[in-house]
């Protein structure tokens, strides 16, 4: 299991990052659909991750309406896992209530749930707090503000964003700069071989910016693991009653054609490759793998031993290639004589 640096700091994380959204769930609701895993299952996942070398785990305070974070702490816990040894990765901004101030970016919701937060995993602090997404309600000031509160007074180590767009992150990181607030580390967002849009415009700005990048989902909801048929049917699977993300079919069956070939050559399986391909971007500092089984977790861990060559990421490239769209194509023409 490899290290990397995460963004413009001295923290080291592993490649592969244990996600915690199937732990929790308890109905047939949205997080019933996501996983069910109770404390048991939780902590022989955790033991497994911990074992395989992984030192980093995201959760949220939403995830299962807090219990994901519960359930992770005592998890830590039961195994004796010293604080040192672990980087805890939590989020906030979606609703943890039904009132209006229960939810969003806002400097109160941002303070009450790191509180809330540091009390469902028993800990003293957060190494990476995030913001789950943008609220359009909230001045990026006030966000980044509260952010630096908690940074000042050591509940939070370092400070990310997820699912925001390039500009918006640019913003962050210039009002970061001038108001000399701890600055944007990192940002999760979506990335596969069956979604690669964030080529577009992120990826350039998280290299010029030195932010580093944590990709959710990265089987494209289960799409990737080639299981699924193209008439989307599979022997099990979320994705049959939970169609998220959103993946251009077509597009994607052509890459799992490629895919299944190299997996076959490597005795690999297709999911291995495409969490491979992920490892092989210099973008990417992490991927989040989450499990409902020990089966499934190994295999995903497994893929940090699969090597692609020129030929086999071209070959993935070339089937799942964005079309040209602009401005993309005019900075080509124009900047390439400058590169």
């Amino acid at each position: 299991m490899r290290m990397r640096q995460l963004g413009a700091s001295g923290l080291f994380v592993s490649e592969l990052c244990l996600g915690t959204m199937t732990f929790g769930g308890g109905d047939d609701g949205f997080w019933g659909q996501i996983g069910r895993l109770d404390q048991e299952a939780a902590d022989t996942l955790v033991k497994t991750a911990l074992d395989a070398g992984i030192n980093f785990i995201d959760t949220a305070n939403v995830y299962a309406g807090g219990r994901s974070e519960e359930i992770l702490g005592a998890s830590l816990k039961n195994l004796g896992i010293a604080r040192d040894d672990v980087v805890v990765a939590t989020k906030v901004m979606g609703p943890m209530g039904d009132g209006p101030n229960a939810r969003g970016a806002s400097r109160g919701h941002i303070l009450s749930q790191c509180t809330a937060s540091l009390r469902r995993l028993g800990l003293d602090h957060i190494d990476l707090y995030q913001i789950h997404g943008f609220d359009p309600a909230t001045p990026i000031e006030e966000t980044l503000e509260a952010l630096d509160t908690l940074v000042r007074h050591g509940h939070v180590r370092y400070i990310g964003l997820s699912n925001w767009a390039a500009w918006q992150v640019v913003k962050a990181v210039g009002i970061a700069q001038a108001r000399r607030l701890a600055p944007v580390l990192s940002l999760q967002a979506y990335y596969t071989l069956a979604g690669r849009d964030l080529e577009r415009e992120i990826v350039p700005m998280l290299r010029s910016e030195k932010i580093g990048l944590m990709v959710w989902s990265p089987l494209a909801g289960g799409f990737l693991s080639g299981k699924y048929d193209r008439d989307g049917r599979a022997a099990d699977g979320r994705r049959a009653t939970f169609d998220f993300p959103p993946v251009d079919k077509d597009r994607g069956h052509a890459a799992i054609d490629v895919m299944r070939g190299i997996a076959g050559a490597k005795n690999a399986t297709v999911a291995q490759i495409a969490l491979a391909w992920l490892l092989h971007q210099p973008v990417v500092t992490s991927v989040i793998v989450g499990a409902k089984r020990v089966e499934q977790l190994t295999d995903n861990i497994a893929a940090t031993q699969v090597t692609l060559d020129a030929d086999e990421l071209a070959a993935l490239d070339a089937v799942t290639a964005l079309p040209a769209e602009y401005p993309g194509w005019m900075l080509e023409r124009q900047g390439g004589y400058r590169s």
